[in-house]
């Protein structure tokens, strides 16, 4: 499916302006570039764009209230630098599974002041000798990389506020299905 058609389908007849959170993976832009996202989504906090063969940011449009963005799986090596431009209050960033190969690139994430998580995990840039520590030397305001911090602990879920959601919006079936899931990862340990 085509990037504006699935705009047009997620947004289930709201108005642009009252969406918070837009889920885009698995469509496809045409040319690698972000088409039919614009300005007038300025309450968005959350963006996934995986896997929609992007190469480019250019097109992205300024959303000031966004918070976190899914870009996993996708062919951007660079033009990294709209996202400070566009996205400033950024504070989450996935860029796992991209074609991001060297620290100049990632640079310039430095404006990205509240950047506190970013994911490069399956990038070309993992496989430069002392990856990590060149990376949280660069961005210094970023708490955690690829999942952990500079200390190799784990960077918090946020599956419980997830289950919190799934509870309400399933009822009393949801938390059969929470306790299953309990139940299974227990025993898979």
């Amino acid at each position: 499916m085509e990037m504006k058609k699935r705009i047009n389908l997620e947004l289930r007849n709201r108005a642009p302006e009252k969406v918070t959170e837009l889920v885009l993976d698995n469509c496809r832009s045409s040319n690698g570039e972000i088409e039919g996202l614009n300005d007038s989504f300025k309450e968005l906090q959350f963006l996934s764009m995986a896997n929609v063969e992007l190469t480019s940011l250019a097109k992205l449009p300024t959303l000031s209230k966004l918070r976190k963005l899914e870009l996993s799986d996708n062919v951007i090596s660079g033009g990294l630098e709209v996202l400070a431009e566009r996205c400033p209050n950024l504070t989450y960033l996935n860029l796992s599974g991209n074609k991001i190969k060297d620290l100049g690139t990632v640079e310039a994430l430095q404006n990205l002041k509240n950047l506190k998580s970013l994911d490069l995990f399956n990038c070309e840039i993992t496989n430069l000798e002392d990856y990590r520590d060149s990376i949280f030397e660069l961005l210094q305001q970023i708490t955690y990389l690829d999942g952990f911090d500079q200390e190799d602990n784990e960077a918090p879920d946020s599956e419980d506020d997830d289950d919190g959601n799934f509870l309400k919006q399933t009822g009393g079936i949801g938390l059969k299905i929470l306790l299953q899931r309990h139940k299974y990862s227990c025993c898979q340990q």
